[in-house]
């Protein structure tokens, strides 16, 4: 068995095979294009009857060729970024070139046993493009919605207060007051931006319905839990990417960032926030926790237990462990969605 790393780019694909034991063998750069995966593929598997395709988890960038290798059935493995600085910081090579981080992520897959494996999955596919196009969508909404405030506070400081730019109401209210003051061009724009934000906050909503369409047969389980709103479960959906990828709850603790980093060496075990992890995961997470704290008593008394039996520990601390607490019950959850679809939701490209 060979394993070939990739380091992909939006223009070029730079692929290094090694052996077993990690020792380089062959390397090939090809352009980013799929008349070219052919000849990547024949490369590979003249070296060897198996081949382990690792590529950098890349959000986006080598999407067309994973579903390539899915589909011909080859096995491919995710390799955060990460783990590609420890492998290429133990190298002979100095540097960073493409040849350099494929080998790195040929390594890394090779030290790593329970990296994420690949799947073909449209749906999970579907639904984080659309998460991903809905919070662009409201990302340009508060940016309308900002520079619209300083126009009104220079307009009419009253107007800047009491603007309500949330509701239908609101805002026709709004555009009234603008159209009753003297014309300029400061006020043109006012009303040219709140008519932007009427119609961003449109596309936002039908963003939601269709979103909530595609999740609502998917996930029961987890749209039944409390904290877990549409989007929210969608997001989960859409970065995880298939639960069957997780061979554990504490896999799918590592991906979130919920399974905290030992940093003892003596007799007192101490652990520290991990900061890795997909971040989008962990903040879904997040806001489930505040949200059970506020409305679920089980959470309140799991944060209350913690707080008794260390007594030395900060709220942020117990706030941690819940969300580590969360973490499996987000995977329970998904494991019994997937069993009563009867279909898997494996990793998406």
């Amino acid at each position: 068995m060979v394993v070939c790393g990739i380091d992909p780019h939006k223009s070029t694909l730079t692929a290094v095979t090694a052996d077993a034991v990690g020792r380089r063998l062959t390397q090939r750069t090809v352009g980013a294009r799929p008349e070219n995966w052919l000849g990547l593929l024949a490369w590979a598997r003249g070296q060897a009857r198996e081949v382990l395709w690792a590529v950098e988890d890349g959000r986006g960038l080598a999407g067309g060729l994973i579903r390539y290798l899915l589909a011909a059935g080859q096995r491919v493995v995710l390799v955060p970024p990460k783990l590609m600085a420890r492998a290429r910081s133990s190298a002979r090579t100095r540097g960073k070139s493409d040849p350099i981080d494929a080998l790195a992520v040929a390594r890394a897959a090779l030290r790593e046993d329970d990296l994420p494996v690949a799947h073909l999955d449209q749906d999970a596919l579907d639904v984080r493009l659309l998460t991903d196009h809905h919070d662009t969508l409201v990302e340009q909404r508060t940016a309308t919605i900002n520079r619209l405030r300083w126009h009104l506070h220079d307009l009419d400081p009253a107007l800047e207060a009491t603007a309500t730019l949330t509701s239908v109401r609101g805002r026709q209210r709004l555009s009234e007051r603008l159209r009753a003051l003297p014309v300029s061009v400061r006020q043109a724009l006012a009303d040219e931006l709140l008519a932007d934000i009427t119609a961003l906050t449109r596309r936002v909503r039908e963003l939601e319905r269709r979103i909530g369409e595609l999740v609502r047969p998917m996930a029961p389980t987890l749209l039944d839990l409390t904290g877990i709103g549409v989007l929210t479960a969608a997001k989960i959906i859409g970065e995880t990417g298939g639960i069957t990828r997780f061979p554990t709850s504490a896999a799918f603790a590592a991906h979130n960032g919920t399974a905290p980093i030992p940093i003892w060496t003596g007799n007192k075990p101490t652990f520290r926030l991990s900061r890795g992890g997909n971040r989008q995961l962990n903040a879904a997470l997040h806001r489930m926790a505040i949200t059970q704290l506020r409305r679920h008593q089980p959470a309140r008394d799991y944060l209350d237990r913690y707080l008794q039996r260390r007594p030395h520990a900060t709220r942020k601390a117990a706030l941690r462990a819940l969300k580590r607490h969360l973490s499996d019950v987000v995977y329970k959850a998904l494991i019994t969605d997937l069993a009563s679809t009867n279909s898997e939701l494996p990793a998406t490209a």
